[in-house]
């Protein structure tokens, strides 16, 4: 089952299809397809082509790189990229850091920052979370003193998402420790990494990979022009920030193909009666999740087409928390397709093929995407008090 496409649409999927897989490189597109992403080289070399072609920032202003697109070509956009397996522009740049410069940032800022995060000439990380404030995020305790000209900083950040290979982080500092509210005293601070004072230190996880980390701030200063906005503001912009990551976190497209790659390998793996994809339960379990993800995708475009002028959609959180679900059992059913051949981790010496190898480690990796940009349980709260109205 597909959405229907108009002409129009078809034509802007089908010129869109052609430039992905014509000006980004194939070597790079078949090590995505493979789970081999080479970081960061392969991201930054794929973001400055899009750059070029002018499709790396299409949710920003028209000014700044925007594309005066419908929902419906947002939304195919999305889908090529994962389709086409080319990378999807840095989400901290793209979706997370440039619209809150593009939208609440000076102009001086929006000059400064935004050329050079569209190209990724500047890797962003994320300063958000910290040991004692994930989920409940307006409890972060790092914080910043303004002195003269700057900000000195001091605190922890953790779960920093590819911080080894940042440029900048965008950080949420508390600045007011006495408001009323704890919300109140935060804000959005941007800091240089190479900044003395910093440390980043890795935090290996239970797959194996070292994909985020801890960040110190030990006395850092930071001159006081890198603020967004106001000062203690900062929990504004960061519920719009929150907004556009919880939607870009669904990633439809990309949970389209973990199950074509299901329904492939699963046409190829033999039982007594056939093959997997014969069996009439596991064929039911395919169908019911193509179906689940039809109808985010359906939810995802409403999302979209009424979120506009910095306003945080609730919505956002209903695709966050389902998609992250379908993430979860899109990995899940490829590893059940593995089987036994899916312990084999690493183990070259084994005639086992690699996708099966991989599909553990690539379950046990999702099973994050129900903790970060808002745990789930975080999620229904905001459903049911801004939704539902209870």
């Amino acid at each position: 089952m597909h959405l229907q496409l108009t002409d129009d649409e078809k034509k802007f999927r089908d010129d869109l299809r052609t430039v992905l897989t014509t000006k980004i490189p194939k070597e790079i597109r078949e090590r995505v397809a493979a789970g081999k992403t080479n970081l960061p080289d392969d991201l930054i070399t794929t973001q400055r082509i899009l750059n070029a072609e002018g499709l790396a920032t299409p949710g920003w202003p028209l000014e700044w790189g925007g594309k005066d697109w419908t929902p419906g070509q947002r939304n195919i956009y999305s889908d090529q990229l994962s389709l086409n397996f080319v990378p999807d522009p840095l989400t901290f740049n793209v979706n997370m850091v440039g619209p809150v410069i593009a939208t609440f940032g000076s102009q001086e800022l929006k000059e400064r920052f935004l050329p050079k995060t569209a190209n990724l000439d500047i890797w962003w990380c994320q300063g958000f979370s910290e040991p004692e404030a994930g989920s409940d995020l307006a409890s972060l305790k790092t914080r910043a003193v303004r002195d003269g000209d700057h900000y000195v900083v001091n605190g922890q950040k953790t779960w920093t998402t590819l911080g080894q290979y940042a440029d900048w982080i965008f950080c949420l500092v508390r600045t007011n420790p006495d408001a009323p509210k704890k919300q109140a005293g935060i804000s959005f601070l941007l800091i240089d990494m190479n900044t003395p004072g910093i440390e980043v230190r890795p935090i290996q996880l239970i797959d194996g990979g070292f994909e985020v980390n801890e960040v110190w701030f030990n006395d850092v200063r930071v001159p006081a022009e890198n603020l967004v906005g106001e000062e203690n503001a900062g929990w504004t912009y960061a519920k719009f920030l929150l907004g556009n990551e919880r939607t870009g976190i669904a990633r439809v497209g990309w949970t389209k193909t973990v199950l074509a790659e299901a329904k492939e390998r699963a046409a190829t793996t033999k039982t007594a009666t056939g093959t997997l994809l014969d069996d009439p339960l596991f064929a039911a379990r395919l169908a019911e999740l193509e179906n689940e993800l039809l109808a985010l995708e359906l939810t995802q475009l409403r999302v979209v087409s009424s979120s506009a002028e910095g306003k945080p959609n609730p919505i956002s959180s209903l695709v966050k928390l389902r998609g992250s679900e379908l993430q979860q059992l899109a990995t899940e059913l490829l590893a059940e397709v593995a089987g036994p051949r899916g312990l084999a981790v690493n183990a070259d010496y084994l005639d086992t093929p690699e996708w099966a190898q991989q599909s553990v480690p690539e379950y046990l990796n999702y099973r994050k995407v129900t903790i970060y940009g808002g745990s789930s349980e975080v999620q229904r709260g905001i459903i049911s008090s801004s939704i539902l109205g209870l």
